[in-house]
This record gives C-alpha cells, structure tokens and sequence, in this order.
C-alpha cells in the first residue's frame, strides 16, 4: 500500500501555487484544498455586507457573523476540480475578481476569520493523501507535513500572469494596479501578527519566475515520490 502524505504548498501571491497543486493532486489522486479560495469567500461575504470597502472595515460585524458563513467545495466533474460555495451559492468566478484581490488580506488577518478557517482545514486534510496551498499550510495548519513548498516568482513575473489571467476572463484591469495588488498583498500578509507568510525552516523554496509549468510540476513530482518512499 503506497504511503499518503500531506503537501503543503505555501508562496507569494500569484506563484500558480493552485495551478501546480490542482495537477499534483490530480495525478497522485490526493484531496486538493485551496485556502485562499476560502478567505476570498469569507471576504465576499464581508463585501456584501457592507462590511468592508476600500476606506472602511467594520470588522466586529464580521466577527458577529462567522458562525452564519459557510464556506465549502464541490467538486465539478465537467471542469475537472472542486468550485467554492458561500452558503450554498457558487462564487468561483467571483471570488478571483481584483476587487476580492484588493480586499482579501485584511480579512485574512482577523485571527477570529483564521481560526475558523484554519480548523476547517486541518478536518479536510486529517488522513493526509492531501495537497493544501495557502499562506500558512506549511507553518500552521499542518507543520508536520511530509513535504513543504514555497513558491516564489519576481514582482513583474507575478504580476504579468495575474495581469493576463484577468485579462483572459474578459475582465478589465491595468497592469500597474495589479502590480501593486500583488506586492501590497504579500506586505500586508507577511507583516500580519496571526500566522504571518513565512517560509518554513523545512519547506523547499521553488522560484518559478523562469519555470514553465510542467519543468516545475516534474520537479514536485520528483520530491513527492522521494517522501513517500522515505
């Protein structure tokens, strides 16, 4: 019987850290979890209510709110991988606007949001055979994880894939502005007192500015089979 692991792949914004993991799951037939889809949701919903704007943050209410936020995944066979649900409702497509980009770490600095979400995640991924990408996976909700990542590309590299991914869904966005998305992001994420963006000591770096996607699924792979059969 092949031994299960669990992967954790943590990384600055906009690494592919879910591109790469959907196809790592994928081929070892392992959970996938997105984390930052979970606290895009949490942050839609907050959106919705007026609780967060771009000069305004009314976080008591969103705290008061949580137990009310569902957040799940359901798995889309014609698409080939799991969408998020907010309480019942598909909000994949909505959940990667900039304007969720812009607003997202915030919300994910609550420690009342993180420790909702991170008790979440620990339960999905409890019998390993699990790939989790995130900000903190390899840090906080699974430090014994057999095998941990740490994605990082340069500025202009991120930016350049977030700007054409955007562009690709037919939305309309200027490159400077998501530059400055993405690098606001990770200051805001890193410099946060509650489970801040670090590299873990164990975790292995991967720089992928001039990486394709498969050299850099092929590298993964390799290090995946080396911990299994550790």
């Amino acid at each position: 019987m092949t031994k299960k692991i669990t992967i954790a792949i943590d990384g600055l914004s906009s690494t592919g850290k879910s591109t790469i993991a959907k196809k790592i799951s994928k081929k070892l037939g392992y959970i996938y979890v997105d984390t930052g889809a979970m606290y895009r949701a949490v942050t839609l919903y907050a959106m919705n209510k007026h609780y967060i704007t771009s000069d305004t943050f009314e976080v008591e209410k969103l705290i008061l709110d949580l137990p009310k936020i569902d957040v799940s995944f359901r798995f889309n066979e014609e698409l080939g991988f799991a969408e998020m649900f907010l309480n019942d409702v598909n909000v994949e497509r909505r959940i990667r606007s900039l304007e969720v980009s812009k607003l997202v770490s915030p919300v994910a600095a609550i420690s009342e949001v993180r420790k909702k979400l991170v008790k979440s995640q620990q339960e999905m991924g409890k019998n390993r055979a699990v790939v989790m990408d995130g900000r903190d996976i390899g840090t906080v909700v699974f430090p014994d994880a057999e095998l941990k990542l740490f994605m990082t590309a340069s500025d202009d590299k991120r930016a350049t894939r977030r700007y054409k991914e955007l562009l690709d869904r037919g939305d309309n966005v200027n490159f400077k502005e998501i530059l400055h998305n993405v690098q606001e992001r990770d200051r805001i994420d890193s410099e946060r007192e509650d489970s801040p963006l670090v590299k873990a000591d164990d975790a292995i770096e991967i720089d992928n500015s001039n990486m394709g996607l498969e050299e850099q699924f092929e590298r993964i792979l390799s290090l995946v089979e080396q911990r299994i059969n550790d």
